[in-house]
């Protein structure tokens, strides 16, 4: 993959802004958050997740779903978990952009992480296809969710871009960075992270968790290989979205 950019421009200047983040941040290993708010955050996580297998048995067997409302809790609570990590790392001091990524500078900047984010976004798809392919049950244990008119449409691609932007920084901005500054390895907090990126999708089932896991790997990888959550980001966005309009 890499070699189909090694004449790029973008590419380029992407290898030369990561060499430089390598240098000035040795590893990632430093940790952005005390590890009592670490531990509040895995809880408020748990807690999530455990609510929402409850409450995802209950609505797979309704005969009727408001998903309008479903969405708006989802929502907000994406917002507030990220909000807890923000007041979490300006409490320690660190930067924000440590979490967020670093605001584009250029187009150049924002058409690299588009470049990466829509590859990785065709990587993930095709892994998940994989992954998936031998669960029969997957898609009708996540139907539920689906949205089915024009507004459950609209606020569905709302759903996405908040579980995007706001997952990938709890996710691979914020518990990655801890689990490795925890674990003094850069392999172990990727594979921590991901695990709970899984865990925190057990109302989809444990198969369907387990795919989200490696998935989450995989983005924790590219998340350190750019030192920015920003490709993510896009890709996840775009994964919802494009899940949520076809899978029916």
């Amino acid at each position: 993959m890499l070699a189909g950019f090694e004449s790029s421009a973008v590419y380029q200047e992407f290898f030369i802004e990561t060499e430089f983040s390598a240098e000035s941040q040795p590893e990632g290993l430093s940790a952005v958050a005390a590890p009592w708010h670490t531990v509040l955050v895995l809880i408020v996580i748990a807690g999530l997740a455990w609510r929402g297998r409850m409450r995802a048995d209950e609505l797979r067997a309704a005969a009727s779903v408001d998903r309008i409302t479903l969405y708006a809790r989802t929502i907000l609570s994406e917002w507030l978990q990220l909000v807890l990590v923000l007041v979490g790392v300006w409490q320690h001091g660190s930067s924000l952009s440590s979490v967020l990524g670093e605001r584009w500078h250029s187009y150049r900047q924002f058409l690299r992480d588009l470049g990466i984010g829509l590859l990785f976004l065709v990587v993930a798809i095709t892994v998940t296809s994989i992954l998936s392919g031998h669960q029969g049950g997957a898609d009708r244990a996540t139907q539920f969710l689906l949205p089915q008119g024009g507004a459950e449409k609209m606020l569905w691609i709302v759903v996405a871009i908040s579980a995007g932007i706001c997952e990938e920084a709890i996710f691979r901005g914020y518990l990655q960075r801890q689990f490795m500054a925890l674990t003094r390895s850069v392999p172990g907090g990727i594979a921590l992270s991901g695990l709970a990126f899984g865990a925190a999708h057990l109302y989809q089932g444990v198969g369907r968790a387990a795919v989200i896991a490696v998935l989450g790997v995989m983005g924790g990888m590219v998340a350190y290989w750019c030192r920015s959550v920003r490709p993510g980001m896009i890709a996840h966005m775009l994964q919802d979205t494009l899940g949520g309009m076809l899978r029916h």
